[in-house]
């Protein structure tokens, strides 16, 4: 076997452990990287990061990190902030830095523990049966593991529903109910077992957007997708009295928490925690408090209530109020020049892209996406891995061959309007 071989199974390991517990996923970052260094054509995949548009913002947001190191003070979390400052953007690059065959096959592993962990879900609930401790957070509620793998069935749910809408634009409807059917299912399963407003938010912003880039030539067909998809919200909404309580929930929290109210609610400690995570950056908007210097300043400005909370539950104020606005904006251009290059490109890869960049940059926003590692390790990296497949050139069907003897991807696009 060639050395460069080896990269393969290892990107195809981390993707099928990203359901797993962290520190499974840790271990497969980690043998991935001892791989691409072993496996040489280190020079090649520099090139690749170096001619990559995420390149300048990643040195930007990494070289800030260490300028505030430097000049910043210094706290007893500066530790553990640093390590995961610098795991997003390594992350990024070890995605980004892929080949074509070696993204494919990261995809192929995530895509198979999906379908595995489909069939877990509706066997447990339809017969029941003890379930393995590591994979409790697939089928109910546990803590942040299950937020992260509720994220991820999203990603699953929204590249369903581009190959499904792609169907439809080929006037291939039939082929598309299987996709829709498959969309509903893990809408039910991250909005009831897992119980993830973030992951329900995600879905309802990600396939009116996609329908936008599929059809965004078409006006007609354009707002007939996006009238449907709005009367299958409403249904779902009225149907799901448990999903339809969590959101008024949700608007009762933050009306109560801006009355002054303090209890435990999800948007209350939203509430402030962007409010005083918000002054902070103000109040030293060029370098910030330094590197682990959100948890100091939380305890002397946050409620008491929530004074074990060491993270806002939202990534871009976290490295604002650590590094100032240089970190925070550096952050941001990563977060949604993802998003933007996905858009930029036309064809079924760029919307399979678009849909899971946008999902990272909406959690990131509503949660810590990428600094809570439970979250961010699986959710990143497979975003990114698409985005990966995304920047091919367009000459190339990205996600062709995804499965032996397949071309999932390859599906005839609409032709423009004149």
């Amino acid at each position: 076997m060639q050395r460069s071989h080896i990269v393969r199974p290892a990107a195809a390991f981390w993707g099928l452990v990203v359901f797993m517990p962290v520190g499974v996923t840790y271990l497969s970052a980690l043998l991935l990287l001892a791989t691409m260094l072993v496996a040489g054509s280190l020079r090649e995949r520099y090139e690749r990061l170096r001619a990559n548009p995420l390149w300048w913002p990643l040195v930007a947001y990494l070289g800030w990190t260490f300028i505030v190191l430097v000049i910043g003070p210094h706290y007893p979390e500066t530790g553990s902030n640093l390590f995961h400052g610098l795991r997003i953007g390594i992350t990024i690059l070890i995605a980004l830095a892929l080949t074509r065959e070696e993204a494919l096959w990261a995809l192929r592993g995530f895509l198979l523990i999906a379908a595995l962990n489909i069939v877990l879900i509706v066997a447990f609930y339809a017969i029941g049966f003890p379930i393995w401790s590591p994979l409790r957070a697939v089928v109910m509620e546990v803590g942040n593991k299950s937020i992260s793998n509720a994220l991820l069935f999203s990603v699953v749910a929204s590249t369903a529903a581009v190959w499904g809408i792609a169907q439809i634009a080929a006037h291939r409807p039939l082929r598309a109910v299987p996709a829709f059917v498959l969309v509903l299912g893990l809408g039910l399963v991250v909005a009831l077992p897992l119980t993830s407003r973030t992951s329900v938010l995600a879905l309802m912003l990600v396939i009116p957007v996609v329908c936008i880039h599929q059809w965004r030539s078409h006006l007609k067909m354009l707002v007939s997708s996006l009238v449907l998809g709005a009367v299958v919200l409403a249904a779902a909404l009225y149907q799901l009295p448990q999903l339809q309580h969590k959101v008024e929930t949700g608007i009762e929290e933050i009306e109560k928490a801006q009355a002054g109210a303090v209890f435990k609610g999800s948007w209350v400690i939203r509430y402030y925690m962007y409010r005083d995570t918000g002054l902070m950056i103000a109040d030293r908007p060029l370098a910030g408090w330094g590197i682990g210097g959100w948890t100091d300043q939380w305890h002397k400005r946050g409620p008491a209530m929530f004074a074990d909370s060491n993270m806002p539950h939202n990534d871009f104020l976290w490295v604002g109020a650590q590094g100032g606005l240089p970190a925070l904006l550096s952050l941001l251009v990563i977060m949604a020049g993802a998003v933007w290059q996905a858009w930029k490109r036309p064809d079924i890869a760029g919307r399979y892209a678009l849909a899971a960049t946008l999902i990272a940059l909406i959690a990131s926003s509503v949660n810590s996406a990428v600094r809570d590692a439970q979250i961010g390790l699986a959710l990143l990296w497979i975003a990114m891995v698409y985005l990966r497949l995304a920047q091919e050139p367009r000459s190339v069907q990205a996600w062709n061959d995804l499965l032996p003897g397949s071309r999932m991807a390859a599906v005839p696009e609409a032709p423009a309007s004149s």
